[in-house]
């Protein structure tokens, strides 16, 4: 039966139809299911809604089932309905009516807003991991190739001399700004909503200080009904974070694959990392780019997909909050395969050396020329129409030597503030609070 069931039985396309995915996307919140569970039994028995011993049993039993689930060996029997039913089933066969006891004070709502909020705290945290990795690589490649010139683009245009040690430092710094919106999602969904019930709260005397405490959040969602509100608001947002890094990956891929055509030529990359044609032997083709630009591009989908999902609806729970997890629970891994990969390709990166010296670059120095009559003492605008007039006549001359020495200029990358940026902005998350919280959580249980 389910745990709403009393003695009639749903419709068989009913069920079918509104249980939809949703087992499958509830086995991404098993461990987190099991771990607001300990919490709140713990919880329980401190307010004498249940015995010690029965917490006891029941915290024995919950690690038992965490480890099955850490090594995989957890499914969902085919008649269950969810991640809930199915553990409060495990218990209720183990221990019996004391099971059963595991569910007073909660609702199905507060405890799915509890497992949610819990993922998405754990994956907000690997998905920063790997930024972190990223930006690293980046920054060292910024300084390795800083003397390496490129042409630099305005309209797909020509427009003023650049170097790779520039243009890897900028996507360092864009992931500066992308780790900042996803330490305000991390802090949004770092908030308990447990004991908010249906969204209504409770009669029992319950303690959610003492779950927030031990489940390691930052504070509570207190009012109850915006604790229930905020589903929906927190997928948006934590959406919202992951699009900035997707749309900063997606922009990177684009350049790639036009650096690697032979019409830019300023990069190479070994045989083994590109694809080739059926027909056409000379290919070498950025599949992985092209693909890392894609799957960028529907994770920047995702903030409009769940705004449209969720547009209208009052406050209080509807069951279209249900698809929300269907697209953007994959999206953390599909977004960290993405940071992956895009590291292997450039740690691979061959980059083509005098690339400007080429003479079709020659007008990259136009502003460069201009600046030298400046610095003679021309007013700006006579000494831009006399190197206009000279380019026009094709008399232009310039020389490739650069001095350029403001912060975040080519001589001057500043890529040591910006690893000072990354790593005030990676304090600011606090990890190790709520992964402390959580081991203590599970060292009770399991010493039980």
């Amino acid at each position: 039966m389910k745990l709403w069931q009393k003695n009639s039985d749903a419709l068989k396309e009913v069920e079918q139809f509104t249980v939809g995915n949703d087992r499958q996307m509830d086995l991404y919140l098993a461990p987190f299911d099991v771990l607001g569970s300990l919490a709140h039994i713990t919880m329980l028995a401190s307010v004498n809604l249940l015995e010690q011993n029965e917490a006891v049993l029941l915290k024995k039993e919950l690690y038992h089932i965490y480890h099955k689930i850490s090594n995989g060996e957890f499914h969902l029997a085919d008649d269950v309905e969810d991640i809930h039913s199915q553990i409060e089933l495990l218990l209720t066969e183990k221990l019996g009516d004391i099971g059963k006891k595991i569910h007073s004070a909660r609702s199905r709502n507060d405890q799915v807003l509890v497992d949610i909020k819990l993922f998405l705290r754990h994956e907000i945290t690997q998905t920063t991991y790997a930024i972190e990795k990223f930006f690293n690589l980046l920054q060292q490649l910024s300084e390795q190739y800083k003397n390496y010139l490129l042409p630099g683009y305005t309209h797909l245009q020509l427009a003023m001399p650049s170097s790779f040690g520039l243009w890897f430092g900028a996507y360092a710094e864009s992931l500066v700004d992308d780790c900042i919106t996803l330490q305000a999602a991390y802090k949004v969904v770092n908030k308990n909503p447990l004991g908010s019930a249906a969204g209504y709260g409770s009669s029992f005397p319950i303690n959610r200080t003492l779950t927030t405490q031990l489940l390691g959040f930052d504070d509570l969602n207190y009012n109850v009904v915006y604790a229930q509100m905020g589903r929906g608001k927190a997928e948006r947002i934590t959406a919202q974070a992951l699009a900035n890094v997707a749309d900063t990956l997606a922009k990177l891929s684009m350049d790639m694959c036009l650096y690697l055509n032979q019409n830019f030529s300023f990069v190479s990359f070994p045989a083994q990392l590109t694809t080739g044609s059926s027909i056409m032997p000379h290919k070498k083709n950025p599949d992985v780019f092209e693909l890392i630009r894609s799957h960028c591009n529907r994770i920047k989908a995702l903030p409009n997909e769940i705004m449209l999902q969720t547009t209208n609806l009052p406050s209080g729970y509807h069951r279209d909050l249900q698809l929300l997890k269907e697209h953007l629970f994959p999206a953390f891994t599909t977004l960290r395969q993405c940071l992956e990969m895009a590291g292997l390709m450039l740690e691979n990166i061959e980059i083509k050396e005098n690339i400007i010296q080429d003479e079709k670059y020659r007008y990259l120095f136009s502003v460069e020329e201009v600046n030298k009559l400046v610095l003679q003492g021309i007013p700006f605008r006579d000494a831009y129409k006399q190197i206009g007039l000279q380019i026009e006549s094709g008399n232009f001359t310039y020389s490739t030597n650069l001095h350029h020495t403001h912060e975040g200029s080519i001589g001057n990358l500043c890529n040591q503030q910006i690893q000072q940026q990354m790593q005030s902005t990676l304090k600011g998350f606090e990890f190790n609070k709520a992964a402390t919280a959580i081991e203590q959580l599970l060292a009770s249980a399991k010493n039980e």
